[in-house]
């Protein structure tokens, strides 16, 4: 594949980088952890800051994250979309322009690399990856994708995620046009002249947009959105609690090389008519399991009592360990624990009771359906 001439190596990059908002949030009383490589905030002193606040806030108002760790790449070329599904199981040849698709990374053994976002933009393909293991991706891809197709990773772009109730409201009064946007659809506009790249989507189970804009813009930009009284800063802390209530699996921890799409819960990302043809890495290895079923499956867990299951507490039915929580926490919206696990899949059955160490006490626990928390993504108006 051809090289982007103008992009950082990897080797040349500092253990820590630093992000185009570090600034800003330290300002703001943010109390900063490393994550992914990156100083990032986990969580905001002062009013209105704290883990639950600020998840609590974006439940019902609308929350900014910064999320510029993620990797923005672009694919072009002749049959970009067509030589991308070599490695995903995604049906992209299909994707309209202004469409999104969630997909997946691939290995031989039918194990994820990486989940990540693609989308038609019109001119080239637009791929968000995750920022812990973008630099791998960009490996993966530029060994596997043939020399025609150019991988362009734009290490210059901020990306900002508004997120809630409220953030459509707030983001079409600033930026006139977005409210038309529906769930996985992206467009570009403008704020200042400034060209941003809006998706609605996000990570939350809410209803939001993901902003990219120039890394040198977005400070500016987040200034612009937090003087809305409905807005306030999120950090990490916040972001992983709506997630794992509204039941989205985070790579690293409920999803990795050792884990398969069919065990993860995953099959809407395999495309239908792609399942049968084939053609993508780790397709014979997924088609073996989907066959057989799978020996495992990510489920989700409610746990009684106030103490919860965190990420490798080991599940028990009776005597015998069945499986490893992956995530777990205090879901602030039900004011109980809940969690995620992979557990053998004759126990998967929604009801079924485990029981899951902690601390060196067993909690009673039960198989429930995920999302703990109803999505309420925007799908257009249904009048």
């Amino acid at each position: 594949m051809s090289e982007d001439q103008s992009e950082t190596h990897p080797d040349d990059l500092p253990e820590q980088q630093v992000l185009p908002l570090d600034a800003w949030h330290r300002a703001r009383g943010a109390r900063m952890v490393e994550f992914a490589g990156y100083q990032m905030p986990i969580q905001y002193t002062g009013e209105g800051g704290g883990i639950v606040a600020e998840h609590e806030w974006t439940r019902n108002h609308a929350g900014l994250f910064d999320v510029s760790h993620m990797g923005q790449l672009v694919l072009e070329g002749q049959n970009a979309a067509e030589a991308l599904e070599a490695l995903v199981p995604g049906d992209i040849s299909a994707l309209k322009p202004g469409r999104m698709r969630y997909s997946l990374l691939l290995d031989e053994n039918g194990g994820i690399l990486d989940d990540l976002i693609i989308t038609n933009t019109g001119e080239h393909l637009a791929l968000v990856v995750n920022g812990a293991v973008k630099w791998d991706d960009i490996a993966h891809l530029r060994e596997h994708l043939p020399d025609a197709i150019t991988l362009t990773h734009n290490a210059d772009l901020a990306l900002l995620a508004l997120q809630g109730p409220e953030a459509g409201a707030v983001l079409d009064g600033l930026v006139p046009g977005t409210g038309a946007l529906t769930f996985m659809t992206a467009a570009a506009f403008a704020w200042n002249d400034t060209p941003l790249w809006v998706s609605r989507a996000g990570y939350t189970g809410e209803d939001g947009f993901e902003i990219s804009i120039a890394a040198d813009m977005a400070e500016a930009l987040a200034d612009a959105l937090v003087a809305d009284d409905r807005v306030n800063p999120a950090g990490l802390g916040a972001r992983d609690s709506l997630r794992l209530e509204a039941g989205l699996p985070l790579y690293g921890h409920d999803l990795g090389p050792e884990t398969d799409p069919v065990s993860a819960g995953l099959l809407f990302a395999l495309s239908k008519s792609r399942r049968e043809t084939g053609g993508w890495m780790g397709h014979a290895a997924i088609a073996r399991v989907l066959a057989s079923g799978p020996a495992t499956k990510r489920v989700g867990l409610v746990v009684e009592g106030r103490l919860p299951a965190r990420e490798g507490a080991p599940v028990f039915a009776g005597d015998r360990q069945i499986g490893r929580v992956t995530s777990g926490g205090f879901s602030p919206t039900l004011g109980y624990p809940v969690a995620m696990a992979y557990i053998d899949a004759e126990h998967a059955a929604g009801g079924t009771r485990v029981q899951i160490e902690v601390r060196g006490k067993r909690l009673d626990a039960q198989v429930a359906p995920m999302p703990f928390v109803p999505h309420r993504y925007y799908r257009g108006d249904p009048r």
